[in-house]
């Protein structure tokens, strides 16, 4: 029973950690970005090939990733997306043909072949099963993200002048603010904590051009089923079908566990259009 919780954790937490930059970026900014998969991707492969060179894998992990992703994101922002605000279908295109063009990028450079990175932390054992200790780390760092971003969004000046932004551009301009770099500074950090979570997960799934694709669904899913509330529309979202998906997991098989998850969202969505945000307070975050 306890490994069983602590599997179903590990799931929610994935599921909310690979959401987050997206979940920044469209629900703050409404930009559909098709390319989020491979910002996860190039997190994970930046850690790789990091630690590979001998960095440790912690600065690998929660430094270069990040920034890296972080650096990826103002270039695509500044040439691609600035132009397409308030086209939602455009910039769906748009990122998309991004994906295809770093995938094939990073195909032509590494090769179609997966690279594995050691998992840290070793392992522990309850009941006879053993576990990695390293599926704790994912908890913590994601219930560590979301009070972060909370805490910025809602407690600092930073965060008040990033939502007024999205909310009300024209009034924060004649304040005397760009909102110009408010979008590139909010994509830029949608991305960061995108890589971020493609470097934390590496260890787990290896690191392969297309793995992107195993996440951009689940991540769309959990983003727009959660509805307006970007941190906890995101969160309630992650931890009901994350404990969909490892119940069913682990009561049948993983395949009727992807099953359960897309059923799950399709209720949901027929039950509550407006994601489960419609259930908070209006000003939830």
């Amino acid at each position: 029973m306890v490994i069983a919780g602590i599997q179903i954790l590990n799931t929610v937490a994935g599921l909310a950690l690979i959401s987050l930059g997206l979940a920044i970026i469209f629900g703050m900014m409404r930009v559909m970005n098709f390319a989020h998969g491979e910002l996860l991707m190039l997190g994970a492969y930046s850690v790789q090939l990091a630690h590979s060179n001998g960095l440790n894998i912690w600065i690998s992990m929660f430094v270069v990733a990040p920034l890296f992703v972080g650096l990826v994101g103002i270039v695509m922002e500044r040439l691609v997306v600035r132009h397409l605000y308030g086209r939602m279908m455009d910039t769906l295109l748009a990122t998309w043909g991004i994906s295809l063009f770093i995938t094939g990028l990073i195909t032509m450079t590494f090769g179609n072949m997966t690279r594995g990175i050691s998992t840290p932390l070793g392992s522990f054992e309850i009941g006879g099963i053993r576990e990695s200790a390293y599926k704790f780390l994912i908890i913590g760092v994601t219930v560590a993200l979301f009070a972060a971003i909370y805490f910025i969004l809602r407690r600092t000046r930073i965060g008040m002048i990033a939502r007024a932004t999205m909310d009300n551009p024209s009034q924060v301009a004649a304040l005397g603010v760009n909102p110009g770099y408010v979008y590139t500074a909010t994509f830029a950090v949608g991305a960061a904590l995108s890589g971020l979570a493609g470097a934390v997960l590496a260890p787990l799934t290896g690191v392969l051009p297309t793995m992107g694709a195993a996440y951009i669904g689940k991540a769309f899913i959990t983003v727009i089923c959660g509805g307006e509330a970007i941190l906890a529309g995101t969160a309630t979202a992650a931890f009901l079908f994350g404990t969909i998906n490892q119940v069913t997991t682990i009561a049948l098989n993983p395949e009727f566990g992807e099953v359960a998850l897309l059923i799950g969202a399709l209720l949901m969505l027929r039950l509550l259009p407006e994601g489960l945000s419609s259930l908070f307070k209006r000003k939830a975050l």
